[in-house]
């Protein structure tokens, strides 16, 4: 099946278990609006690449894996627009959540995501308890404190956030989680491919950071010029563009060449240099626009 079929087709499933005639309709309709249609998907792509370029991979179990990262992410993305946080109208170019259902369902929804995520592993530990074991704790060490994203939201409440700390858990950790829910949904040791996947974060923050000062709002799907309105640090006031620009190539470079030993390591590097490319092709070409 094609990645991004089967990832909405997993979301798709853990969704509807939720949203049950005994819902509340306006919740369900929230929970639904915040994950379709999807953004690119990156980290449920990523998570199942990793799982698939092994050769023991449990397919409930990969689908739990990679339904609860991106669920967790969307759960994220809910909260982080909310007037309290960004005060973001949009994102993946329509109304954010708390535009379109209000504050109060926003978070709620936020919150009802974040515990579907769980569910889902729960589901998957009735038929692999040992590996949706080992995942419960990469998932929760990529989500909670002290190093997760709700880190790196409680980063934002500081006065003077360090910048490695501060893009380490609010992008770094998560995509960190994804390689090695996929590793760990395969069955093998998941504790190597944590440096893949926070290098890959670390590019897409660096990405993220240039399209914020240079992208198109149309194109993005949400507003940009957020990081100098909230006063937040990031990589281009502490680099300059230049460097910034530097430093992604170089990470770019960094994160294809580190990709683990596994079965099929030629093909999952030649995936994750395709993603990388169209992340860093983005963030030039935006700052090649302004």
């Amino acid at each position: 099946m094609d990645p991004d079929k089967r990832i909405n087709a997993a979301l798709r499933r853990t969704i509807q278990a939720a949203a049950g005639p005994a819902c509340p309709p306006r919740l369900a309709e929230a929970i639904d609006y915040a994950v379709f249609p999807g953004g690119h998907r990156i980290r449920p792509r990523l998570c199942l690449a990793v799982a698939n370029a092994h050769l023991k991979s449990d397919p409930l179990v990969v689908d739990a894996a990679m339904s609860s990262i991106e669920l967790l992410h969307c759960a994220s993305l809910v909260h982080d627009d909310m007037p309290c946080f960004d005060n973001a109208a949009t994102r993946r170019g329509k109304p954010a959540v708390h535009v379109a259902f209000g504050e109060s369902l926003a978070l709620l929804c936020g919150d009802a995501l974040i515990v579907l995520a769980f569910q889902a592993l729960a589901r998957a530990a009735v038929t692999a308890p040992q590996r949706a074991g080992i995942l419960l704790r990469i998932v929760s060490d990529g989500v909670g404190a002290p190093n997760g994203i709700v880190a790196g939201q409680g980063w934002e409440c500081e006065s003077e956030p360090p910048l490695k700390e501060y893009q380490r858990a609010k992008t770094g950790v998560l995509f960190a989680a994804a390689t090695m829910a996929g590793a760990a949904a395969a069955g093998v040791d998941h504790g190597e491919w944590g440096k893949l996947g926070q290098r890959i974060g670390e590019a897409y923050q660096i990405a993220d950071d240039l399209l914020d000062r240079f992208g198109d709002p149309d194109v993005i799907g949400k507003p940009v010029g957020q990081d100098a309105v909230n006063d937040r640090p990031n990589a281009v006031s502490a680099m300059g563009v230049g460097g910034a620009t530097d430093y992604l190539k170089r990470t770019i470079a960094e994160v294809v060449d580190s990709v683990p030993d596994c079965p099929r390591k030629a093909a999952l590097r030649g995936l994750i240099h395709d993603e990388a490319a169209s992340i860093i092709g983005a963030a030039l070409k935006g700052r090649a626009a302004a």
